[in-house]
């Protein structure tokens, strides 16, 4: 292929993305679907104006590590501290009770495997995609109803932080199975150790970067040495940890989340995310997804999907807020709070297909999910609160 052919994808595939965003955002529907519906559009499944090549493959990789620095960024530990076991509990059962629905949903519809085979493995992931929350929809819906700063909105947004932490760590341990060479104690070895010194070096690059932060503020030389750390941790993670490249991405936006300037570092990552590697990511997901062999069967494990997505999440966190004395009301505000689906979704689902644990067209129930929790999210707890007075 041409070099120069690159960027008439790279042009097609922007313009798309942020015409199918705007629109997404004006039918109160999160950009990234519009993004996903873009891929979906200049695909081979409907006008087929770009292939997918080598080429937006690795763009888009460097898309997600991006997205998951950024996320990591996001991260309040201090938050996360106060909090404490509660939400951490309520993360775990949030984690835990969604990937078990999904798995014996993916099990009834194509057939139960032994432990450690590959049906097994991909009945297990399809469980893996159900654990991610995305909280940033449910942070602008608590925003608007005057109810973010109560103990039910602090509960929901610490336990979604550490929902996507345990939620990347099962990510890692399954992907992990997959690999033939490996097995499972070295797997948890492996995932513990990369923590393990993730956090000791963690602790010493962050004394470095705020020495240097302190002495160059709003420099933008913070922001680039912030970006190589980011890329050396996610080259770590693979080579040397067989572990996702994204866990390492995560864990160096987590040493540096505490930063003075973290705001800033953030902020110069999200121009290249926003303007070039997020759009190829999401829109590579359309490019991938194999509508063609969407199936009467299929929709019916899509529907279930969404209601497994939804209801778990519901009852996981809902019953463990119950544990902790939180009243009837707040425990289905907190279940409602959590079911939201974003990009966590996605950058699972993408590194289950190059693993080789999902098919593309399994891409479709999975937008689905995100557009239907997107939606029903701020609706149903507006509903619940209509007649909570305002919290201060």
């Amino acid at each position: 292929m041409e070099s120069y052919l690159i960027f008439k994808d790279l042009a097609i595939i922007i313009i798309f993305a942020k015409v199918c965003g705007l629109i997404a955002r004006k039918l109160h529907a999160p950009q990234v679907v519009g993004e996903i519906i873009a891929g979906l559009l200049v695909g081979p499944s409907l006008f087929g104006l770009v292939e997918q090549t080598d080429f937006l493959m690795q763009m888009a990789e460097i898309g997600v590590v991006l997205l998951m620095f950024s996320a990591g960024l996001g991260t309040n530990l201090k938050e996360l501290l106060k909090t404490g076991p509660i939400a951490l509990a309520i993360a775990c059962a949030g984690v835990f009770v969604p990937m078990i629905g999904g798995y014996f949903l993916f099990s009834c519809f194509y057939g139960f495997g032994a432990v450690g085979s590959e049906a097994f493995l991909r009945a297990l992931f399809s469980g893996v995609i159900l654990t991610a929350t995305s909280v940033s929809i449910t942070v602008q819906a608590l925003r608007e109803l005057g109810h973010l700063k109560g103990r039910v909105g602090t509960t929901i947004l610490s336990a979604a932080i550490i929902d996507d932490v345990i939620g990347i760590i099962v990510l890692t341990f399954v992907i992990g199975m997959k690999n033939p060479e490996s097995n499972s104690v070295e797997v948890v070895i492996n995932t513990v150790l990369f923590f393990l010194i993730g956090g000791v070096l963690g602790c010493i690059l962050y004394r470095i970067f705020r020495k240097l932060d302190q002495r160059y503020p709003h420099r933008r030389r913070i922001p680039i040495l912030s970006l190589s750390l980011c890329m050396a941790l996610a080259y770590c993670a693979e080579r040397y940890f067989g572990i996702a490249d994204i866990t390492g991405a995560y864990v160096a936006g987590v040493i540096l989340c505490s930063l003075e300037d973290s705001d800033y570092v953030a902020e110069k990552m999200d121009i290249s995310s926003y303007m070039l590697f997020g759009p190829v990511f999401f829109a590579s997901i359309g490019l991938k997804t194999d509508i063609s062999g969407f199936t009467l069967s299929m929709l019916g494990f899509s529907i279930g999907f969404v209601l497994v997505g939804l209801i778990m999440k519901i009852v996981g966190c809902g019953l463990m807020a119950k544990v902790f004395r939180f009243s009837n009301a707040d425990a289905l505000k907190i279940g409602v709070g959590m079911m939201t689906r974003g990009e966590v979704a996605l950058i699972v689902s993408q590194k289950g297909l190059s693993a080789g644990l999902m098919e593309p067209i399994f891409f479709t129930p999975v937008i689905f999910l995100i557009v239907v929790s997107s939606i029903m999210t701020p609706i149903v707890l507006k509903i619940l609160y209509s007649r909570d007075p305002k919290e201060t």
